[in-house]
């Protein structure tokens, strides 16, 4: 496919956005990010620097014009990429309001089920439209942003990101159209749901999933958020070798088993961490409201609950005031079991 002229911009352009930003500029596209002046402080200084596990390398010293804080540098763009957390989705859709053509296309890569609506109340005059991410970035060092595992972009399927498809393709990261998008997005949400467990433990992915007590926590907030999509009429399509309705029946399984089945989710960086984790790290407000919390206003919509998801929300809100704490696996496990034992015996 011919590949015509198409200026994409990034707004929002933390871990994820510098990544699929430095992949797009490897194929040669037209790219401009805007993100906060601590990046732009590193990238004044150092290359921007994007690798895969695949051993794909790429590294380019940004001009001024490449990475911007500017939200007035979207005007003439042809396609919008909004790579912010979900808590800063109001405040993206009211500063690329006045910037935007009216009709310039606009595609959600957040975490969370409701940021394509949220864009799309600021942004009438858009057409918006939702996009999964299902692989993790790292941010290994200053400017260098690694794909750890793998994984394909998808999108809602439109005819309106027809200019910008040979520059994802080009760039080794083509986008999978898909009809299904709510489905698609609770099926990488019971994915993320680990992303709190993740950073209550203090390990890395591959050590925390190495350890079955942390897989029997995330067990039980799947198997929760499972069985309120079934009450709630949505179906989860199969994003991993693993049938989504059997995750929680692969993490309770015994380490030796779990190696076996789940090879494909173990194909992890080994210093890779969620970016709730991260986050945490940093000092920053985390994203567990749309994560764990779109299981618990789930929930509410359908008139119940959601214990477990609830309290994996509470304990993250508890290490976002800090100082945060490392949960031991056995220990993690009783609290979120203890907190599920109570609502049934409530009920």
């Amino acid at each position: 496919m011919a590949k015509l002229p198409c200026r994409i911009v990034i707004f929002g352009a933390g871990t994820l956005g510098c990544y699929l930003g430095g992949r797009l500029l490897s194929a040669g596209a037209d790219v401009t990010m805007i993100g906060r002046e601590r990046l732009q402080a590193i990238f004044a200084k150092q290359p921007l620097v994007v690798t895969d596990q695949r051993h794909f390398e790429f590294r380019e010293t940004l001009p001024e014009s490449r990475f911007v804080t500017d939200p007035a540098a979207a005007k003439d763009a042809d396609l919008v990429l909004v790579t912010t957390k979900s808590g800063d989705t109001e405040d993206a859709g009211k500063l690329l309001a006045p910037v935007l053509k009216p009709g310039t296309p606009v595609v959600s890569f957040q975490n969370g089920i409701s940021n394509p609506d949220r864009l799309a109340a600021a942004l009438p005059e858009c057409p918006v439209f939702a996009g999964v991410v299902p692989f993790n970035i790292v941010h290994k060092t200053p400017g260098h942003f690694h794909q750890a595992m793998p994984g394909q972009l998808m999108v809602t399927a439109t005819d309106k990101l027809a200019a910008a498809e040979p520059w994802f393709d080009a760039a080794g990261l083509p986008l999978q159209k898909r009809e299904d998008m709510r489905s698609v997005r609770w099926s990488k949400l019971l994915l993320n749901l680990n992303n709190a467990i993740n950073a209550l433990s203090g390990l890395s992915l591959a050590d925390e999933l190495a350890q079955r007590d942390y897989r029997r926590c995330l067990a039980l907030a799947q198997q929760e958020t499972l069985t309120l999509l079934e009450w709630a009429g949505i179906r989860p399509v199969k994003l991993t070798p693993i049938p989504m309705q059997l995750l929680p029946y692969v993490m309770k399984a015994p380490d030796w088993l779990f190696r076996s089945l789940a090879k494909t989710m173990l194909t992890i960086d080994p210093e890779a961490r969620s970016s709730m984790a991260q986050d945490i790290q940093a000092g920053r407000p985390t994203e567990v409201d749309w994560i764990n919390g779109e299981v618990v206003r789930l929930a509410s919509s359908i008139d119940t609950r959601a214990p477990v998801n609830q309290a994996l929300v509470n304990l993250i809100h508890q290490s976002e005031r800090g100082p945060a704490r490392s949960w031991p696996a056995a220990e993690l496990f009783h609290h979120l079991q203890h907190a599920l034992d109570e609502y049934r015996a409530r009920r």
